[in-house]
């Protein structure tokens, strides 16, 4: 059996830090790839966005205040061909793991039309997947994982996001419906 868990929540709220309290959880007992992405402050001013292949460490910056690009989300560039590269390469090795984690499934993210259908090919996968979802977004990709059947959504609160790692952790070996 395999779960697909979708971590909700406001920006800010601490999806990124819940993801990666359950994956240290997780990798006690189970093989975990995919992707994550942080955000690159400096000093208290977010300048830009990284994202990282889990498995290998590999890290690159891919949307920033200061990149000159076509694709824009807000104030920050977005350059397509590091998502199209390490992103698609990430999650394309993490099928073999027997977790695969995205952080997060969000408009920069999805500016990469190869990532965003490297991200539709895993989800059609019988694997155990644990997504963050930017909770605004209205993309046609996270409107449809809103509805899906296979998909469990968690709301990540100020109030639950302590407790939540080891709920997952209980869902993903099966000891809670």
């Amino acid at each position: 059996m395999y779960v697909k868990i979708g971590i909700s929540g406001l920006p800010g709220v601490g999806k990124t830090t819940t993801l990666l309290k359950t994956i240290e959880l997780l990798e006690k007992e189970f093989t975990v790839g995919g992707i994550i992405t942080e955000e690159v402050l400096d000093g208290k001013d977010r300048i830009g966005f990284t994202i990282m292949d889990w498995a290998t460490k590999e890290k690159a910056m891919f949307a920033s205040k200061n990149f000159q690009s076509r694709y824009r989300v807000g104030k920050y560039g977005i350059d397509t061909k590091i998502l199209d590269d390490l992103g698609v390469r990430a999650l394309e090795s993490a099928k073999e793991k027997d977790i695969i984690i995205i952080d997060e499934i969000g408009k920069m993210e999805l500016e990469s039309k190869k990532l965003s259908e490297k991200i539709k090919e895993i989800l059609d996968m019988e694997k155990n997947i644990i997504m963050t979802l930017n909770k605004k977004s209205r993309n046609p990709i996270l409107q449809d994982i809103r509805r899906m059947d296979d998909v469990r959504i968690l709301e990540v609160t100020p109030i639950n996001r302590n407790i939540l790692p080891f709920k997952i952790l209980s869902i993903i070996k099966g000891e809670q419906i």
